[in-house]
């Protein structure tokens, strides 16, 4: 049996490709398995994948998952989302964002106010803990827990109870083979 040196790991790296037949010490990550389109994405620049459930603490700070800030960068933003959840923005989509609306006349700029009226530039603590506003956890209804999906461009931040129906619907074999079909898949 072969003992390794503490630190020192016999897995096989997600992010880069198996050097050689053999196991060797160090190969290993703990950086997510890179996905979207391209590599070196911090900032927003693939993807945004997954699920994970935290609590808000009594301060209202949510911890954001090491994966979801290296896809997000060093500052993202926290705004109002569809269907009642709020949508977390890397900077550079946020960027995106604020051109696209720079760009519109100012009778359709109107209808998009709310969003940039609601929005809160964040940075993690050293513990990965965002400060999320009074009243946008009360628009989401995020009281303990909280539900952190990866929503391609942007991170949604749910209350469980609202999460709950609308990922049993997406789930459905019908609806998802519906929905496949209606976007061209």
């Amino acid at each position: 049996m072969k003992w390794w040196k503490v630190g020192q790991s016999r897995a096989f790296s997600l992010t880069q490709p198996h050097q050689g037949p053999s196991l060797q010490p160090g190969r290993g990550t703990d950086r997510p398995l890179q996905t979207g389109r391209g590599q070196g994405r911090k900032g927003g620049r693939g993807a945004v994948i997954g699920q994970y459930q935290h609590n808000i603490d009594a301060k209202g700070r949510l911890f954001i998952p090491a994966k979801y800030r290296e896809e997000l960068g060093e500052t993202f933003y926290v705004t109002i989302g569809l269907d009642g959840c709020l949508s977390v923005y890397s900077d550079a989509k946020w960027a995106d964002l604020t051109a696209k609306f720079d760009a519109l006349p100012i009778s359709q700029a109107r209808k998009m106010r709310a969003l940039f009226a609601n929005a809160a530039k964040c940075e993690p603590d050293a513990q990965g803990r965002i400060l999320i506003p009074v009243k946008l956890r009360q628009y989401a209804a995020l009281e303990r827990e909280v539900v952190i999906n990866g929503a391609s461009k942007c991170l949604e931040l749910w209350n469980p109870e609202r999460w709950a129906p609308i990922e049993d619907a997406g789930l459905d074999p019908e609806n998802l083979a519906a929905a496949m079909e209606e976007l061209g898949f």
